[in-house]
């Protein structure tokens, strides 16, 4: 009788892991479900935030949770241990299995597009999508989001949508990724912060 009482909270526990922020439509992995280390240190940003940045993390691809998990401790130690930073980068990852990560969430000032760290969120795809497109699942995934951070209250009705390239010299989040967001609504491309590259 104990060993199921266990099984049955320890159940209950995996659940509440995976579904932690309560979204319709999308799966968010918490931090501990993937296996996240604690953050040095870390601000708040005040929300609703007003932007919404699209990146691609460049590296390799994801298909599973756990090669999702892997990936991205991989991508937090060299955000922390070789570019000197508290955490991870990114807000929110979404892995080729079609779920979606959480980074430093909602309301954690990010390490993502300089300028716009305190007053926006970042979304970054895990691969390299340069000369590819990223599947119907990850689209939606970032897609649902979006939308559950405007019913949260965490993003606001009005954001902009932008690609990390709209605001900083690089080419993130890749040209196939960055002409399919050129297509989703609230798109507004360059920031009007002006850089040269």
């Amino acid at each position: 009788m104990k060993l199921c009482i266990l099984i049955s909270i320890l159940g209950a526990l995996t659940i509440r892991s995976i579904n932690a922020q309560g979204c319709t439509g999308v799966t968010i992995v918490s931090r501990a479900g993937w296996g996240a280390r604690s953050a040095t240190s870390f601000s708040t940003i005040a929300t609703p935030v007003s932007k919404v940045f699209i990146h691609h993390t460049e590296g390799g691809e994801c298909g599973t949770a756990t090669t999702c998990a892997s990936q991205l401790r991989s991508i937090q130690n060299y955000h922390m241990n070789s570019n000197g930073w508290n955490d991870i980068g990114y807000s929110f990852l979404v892995g080729g299995d079609g779920q979606v990560y959480e980074g430093r969430g909602w309301n954690r000032q990010g390490a993502h597009t300089r300028g716009y760290n305190t007053n926006a969120i970042a979304i970054s795809f895990v691969g390299n999508f340069m000369n590819k497109a990223p599947s119907q699942a990850m689209i939606s995934a970032a897609q649902n989001l979006i939308t559950c951070g405007i019913s949260k209250g965490m993003v606001t009705s009005t954001y902009t949508l932008h690609g990390h390239r709209d605001a900083n010299c690089t080419d993130c989040p890749g040209d196939n990724l960055y002409n399919l967001i050129k297509g989703w609504s609230r798109f507004q491309g360059k920031t009007g912060i002006t850089f040269q590259c």
